[in-house]
């Protein structure tokens, strides 16, 4: 069947959660080691996750999770064009030539001048069509596979397509397939038997999350972060609205929970300089995000290599935070509400050891 042109699915205009992917069309790999030539691309995937990183830092899209393949990625976007519309035109100019900066001759890049910047701002009609493009996935993935795919084509000396054709798109519209997606996103690693464990699955949204949670969990500057957890004065919820450059590592993706009761209406803007708005995806916590994440992915599946390893001490304790009081609040639903019960009904299966009521494929 014809796929569906994206004019008819994806409306910057409107708030969106997308599931986003594309894959290499060479047979040699974009990341990892190719078996056929030997030759190991596995550093090209930092160049795909900072590349996610600057884009979230200039548009009005939230990346949810991510995860860099061997040969192909996926990203979960929300659109924001709540967000873009209370930038003025100056952010909406600024933003835009932040995108591809010119560079110095050693490479590093130079801020917008006055001259660029003031010949955008005198064309109305141009700045409202960058107003439209800076909330459209569309033209986030064409600034991300472009970038790639030409600094790809220069290294190996070669022209040509590097992405098939065409990215894949797909909008998800209930909160139970955002997080049916984002949990087969986050297990991809896992399932290409590329890892074991969440925290060991690299370039996924997942494994940066998680990779903050061990720094506050550590000795760094942010350790007295966990004393605030054990204690309670600080919730996951709120820990995940850290200034963006407080989470080292994830501060760039949106937070997982929301508390509808006390978070704010509206954009919920990012003060900081990393992410768009701080307002979360689901009524869960992250650490009940991990439990589910961990419960699926031991879940063994005949088209998939990779499981995570049954009977491994629960992610939480390996985490050093099982034996906290903090999870005892953590997982309100509060009244019944045909918005999350889809999302309800999952956990309640997840907690009695009872399969999914959606495929993860």
């Amino acid at each position: 069947m014809a796929r569906h042109a994206r004019q008819l699915s994806i409306d910057p205009t409107e708030i969106q959660v997308l599931h986003l992917w594309n894959r290499c069309v060479r047979r040699s790999f974009l990341c990892g080691r190719d078996p056929l030539t030997g030759k190991d691309y596995e550093y090209r995937r930092q160049w795909s996750r900072d590349r996610l990183e600057h884009l979230a830092s200039i548009f009005a899209i939230d990346c949810l999770t991510f995860a860099i393949m061997s040969n192909h990625t996926h990203q979960i976007l929300r659109s924001r064009p709540d967000i873009v519309a209370t930038w003025d035109d100056l952010e909406v100019v600024t933003r835009w030539l932040r995108i591809t900066p010119k560079r110095d001759a050693l490479g590093q890049p130079l801020p917008p001048i006055d001259a660029e910047i003031n010949s955008l701002l005198n064309d109305p009609a141009q700045v409202a069509q960058l107003r439209v493009r800076l909330s459209d996935v569309s033209w986030w993935m064409r600034y991300f596979s472009h970038y790639i795919a030409v600094r790809a084509n220069h290294e190996d000396e070669l022209t040509g397509h590097f992405w098939e054709a065409r990215f894949g798109s797909e909008v998800l519209e209930t909160e139970a397939s955002i997080l049916t997606c984002m949990i087969y996103v986050d297990l991809n690693p896992i399932r290409a038997g590329m890892a074991t464990t969440p925290e060991d699955s690299d370039y996924t949204g997942a494994k940066e999350r998680i990779d903050d949670l061990r720094i506050s969990l550590g000795t760094t500057e942010l350790g007295a972060t966990m004393l605030k957890l054990q204690s309670n004065e600080l919730s996951l919820h709120d820990w995940e609205r850290l200034n963006s450059d407080g989470n080292q590592c994830s501060g760039w993706l949106v937070p997982i929970e929301v508390d509808e009761a006390c978070d704010p209406l509206g954009p919920d803007a990012e003060p900081g300089p990393r992410r768009a708005s701080r307002k979360g995806v689901f009524a869960i916590s992250f650490a009940r995000y991990l439990e589910l994440l961990e419960w699926v992915g031991q879940t063994l599946r005949s088209d998939k290599r990779g499981s995570i390893p049954a009977g491994l001490i629960p992610i939480l304790s390996r985490l050093g935070l099982a034996t906290t009081e903090l999870l005892s609040g953590l997982w309100q639903f509060g009244c019944p509400s045909p918005r999350n019960k889809l999302i309800s009904d999952i956990v309640s299966q997840a907690e009695v050891g009872r399969a999914p009521s959606l495929a993860l494929s």
